[in-house]
């Protein structure tokens, strides 16, 4: 009797491919099914029940749905654009310093080894109505004689939220145009300083053009982030007051465990999968495009 014998590299990667398969691939699958059903997590035999794409019609007509989805693009159109400009200016000024560079450089990845839960947490202290930082320091200087209702009030509630994105993740900016930097050839620099260029057109017409697929890469790494953003908003706000900082993924954790509709829930994750791989062709397509401006090729 002939036994199968795998070939050697298929032997090694089993293990990898067993593990993926277990919480990643049966997950996944399990998920796309149940969004062509009427699951809920009260009724488990309801994962039977087929009901095709009225799940997806569904979220596609939801008022709630496309509201949510209007916040979330909202702060990753806020959040992206602030990140970009405060990691630009943060990463030209630490390339300026001469003693202490490396410390700097060490410092500004502190924000992004928090947890955003934690971040959340320590946000919602910083904003508190009664015992935060904020008002405390607003009304012990005569700013105000009451306190801001900032997690409370819908469009404060907002900034506050996009503030701590912006804190948290402002660094992923600064690390990768620093990097960008340091990687622009002396010449053209030179060359523009000898025709007689100022410091502004040094930086418009040779230095950004340079960074441009260095900001475009970590657009393209943020956008996944903020699409996808649940742990600093739950934390927070849990998506009040009324929903006026409801997002797509805490709409769909709303949804899925709190009123264990899970397969519509999923049908809405799908969409926003979706949405958010939009985004991301959009970013690397503008970084091709960047590159090839700069004769990198594609």
């Amino acid at each position: 009797m002939n036994r199968l014998k795998l070939p050697p590299w298929l032997v090694l990667l089993l293990p990898a491919i067993i593990i993926l398969s277990a919480v990643v691939l049966i997950p996944l699958v399990l998920s796309l099914y149940s969004s062509f059903t009427s699951y809920r997590l009260t009724r488990p035999d309801s994962i039977f029940n087929w009901v095709g794409f009225f799940n997806y019609e569904k979220a596609l007509t939801d008022v709630k749905f496309w509201a949510a989805f209007g916040r979330t693009v909202l702060l990753l159109t806020v959040a992206l654009n602030l990140e970009m400009l405060f990691g630009l200016g943060l990463a030209l000024m630490v390339s300026k310093v001469t003693q202490g560079q490396r410390l700097l450089r060490t410092m500004m990845m502190f924000p992004m080894m928090f947890s955003p839960i934690l971040v959340g947490f320590q946000f919602k202290f910083i904003f508190n109505d009664n015992v935060g930082l904020v008002n405390n320091a607003l009304q012990s200087l005569g700013i105000t004689d009451q306190a801001i209702p900032w997690l409370v009030d819908g469009h404060l509630a907002m900034f506050s939220i996009i503030f701590a994105e912006i804190w948290t993740a402002t660094s992923v900016f600064g690390i990768l145009i620093l990097a960008g930097l340091y990687a622009i050839p002396r010449d053209p620099l030179e060359a523009a300083k000898v025709d007689g260029c100022t410091a502004w057109q040094s930086f418009r017409y040779v230095t950004l053009p340079f960074l441009m697929p260095f900001i475009y890469i970590a657009m393209a790494i943020r956008s996944l982030d903020v699409a996808r953003a649940y742990d600093i908003v739950q934390i927070m706000t849990n998506g009040g007051p009324a929903r006026r900082t409801e997002l797509l993924w805490t709409l769909i954790g709303r949804t899925g465990y709190v009123d264990a509709r899970m397969g519509y829930a999923n049908a809405m994750g799908y969409i926003s999968i979706f949405l958010a791989i939009f985004f991301t062709i959009y970013f690397f397509k503008k970084l091709t495009q960047s590159r090839k401006e700069l004769g990198m090729g594609a």
